[in-house]
């Protein structure tokens, strides 16, 4: 029998919780016709949820208890939550999805099937955003194809809907960083891939955790918490300054030569002003690097648990 874990991140998804239920339940009657010993372990990491997303889990877990969660003494966040999952499930193969339904459940069939077939991640990607604003839309596609090139893996429309095999699941636990990237992590661990595509869907309840600020909180944090590219683009900066100030160095002293120097006074002021703003740029990302260091070295864990379902 193959036994398939499910990983659910929630934070205040008391709405959501029980059709979701149903939709990985009708999922699996459809798995089953792929391959008939089958079953699952529905692992709800509760982000220290406010309102009775964790009542309704418990709920859920005294009429099946295939159901099972690991809540958080308070919100520790999605990367925390996925890790979490990660350590805790016991299936073959374990697949990563919100609670929302975005992730459509049914692609899990196409995934069981990769899986069967040999491949260790299967990565879904989605081929329709869904619906999106118009600015959000763009800054999604510009801040995706930034972290691709930061990380230097294809980020763009990835997410962190996969199906991950046993092996990977025990080398992601492994990891002891604090500050994760669980979808670089993915690509990272190596092992054979394949992706399968799908449609996000609509939101039935509730309202996204997910704004324009919190993408680029995303984008920042783990950007630097994976890629070093933001201290090359420091040195970039320091030779562009250095050639920038040869440039009007060499200007000067030649006008002076001439007897044709200019008062250079608005000149001296503009060059001081971007050069002492690129050094506190440069600087403040320095000093999230060491932050992160201060992080990892106090040895902090990722999360505390407050209570297990099982």
């Amino acid at each position: 029998m193959s036994k398939v874990s499910l990983i659910v991140p929630c934070y205040n998804e008391e709405k959501n919780v029980n059709p979701f239920y149903e939709a990985i339940v009708q999922t699996f009657d459809s798995l089953k016709q792929v391959e008939s010993e089958v079953d699952f372990e529905l692992m709800f990491v509760n982000d220290g949820s406010k309102d009775s997303t964790l009542e309704m889990i418990e709920a859920l877990h005294q009429k099946d208890e295939r159901v099972k969660c690991v809540s958080f003494a308070r919100n520790f966040g999605k990367e925390a939550a996925l890790f979490a999952g990660i350590r805790n499930v016991t299936g073959d193969c374990a697949v990563i999805l919100d609670a929302d339904l975005q992730h459509p459940p049914a692609v899990m069939v196409e995934m069981f099937k990769k899986w069967k077939e040999g491949f260790e991640v299967v990565e879904g990607v989605k081929s329709d955003r869904g619906k999106e604003g118009l600015f959000h839309k763009i800054f999604t596609k510009i801040f995706y194809g930034l972290i691709s090139k930061a990380v230097k893996m294809d980020m763009k429309n990835s997410s962190d809907y996969k199906l991950l095999d046993r092996k990977v699941i025990d080398e992601l636990a492994k990891l002891k960083e604090r500050n994760t990237f669980f979808r670089a992590l993915s690509f990272w661990v190596g092992f054979k891939k394949t992706t399968v595509y799908y449609e996000v869907a609509e939101r039935q309840f509730g309202t996204s955790k997910w704004s324009t600020k919190s993408l680029i909180r995303y984008a920042i944090n783990n950007v630097l918490c994976f890629s070093y590219t933001p201290l090359h683009i420091i040195t970039v900066v320091g030779i562009l300054f250095i050639l920038v100030g040869a440039v009007v160095g060499v200007d000067a002293l030649v006008s002076f030569i001439r007897g044709t120097a200019a008062n250079g006074f608005p000149t001296i002021i503009f060059i001081l002003l971007i050069g002492f703003g690129a050094v506190l740029v440069c600087l403040g990302i320095i000093g999230v690097y060491i932050a992160q260091i201060y992080d990892e070295v106090k040895g902090r864990p990722q999360y505390v648990i407050g209570r297990k379902i099982e």
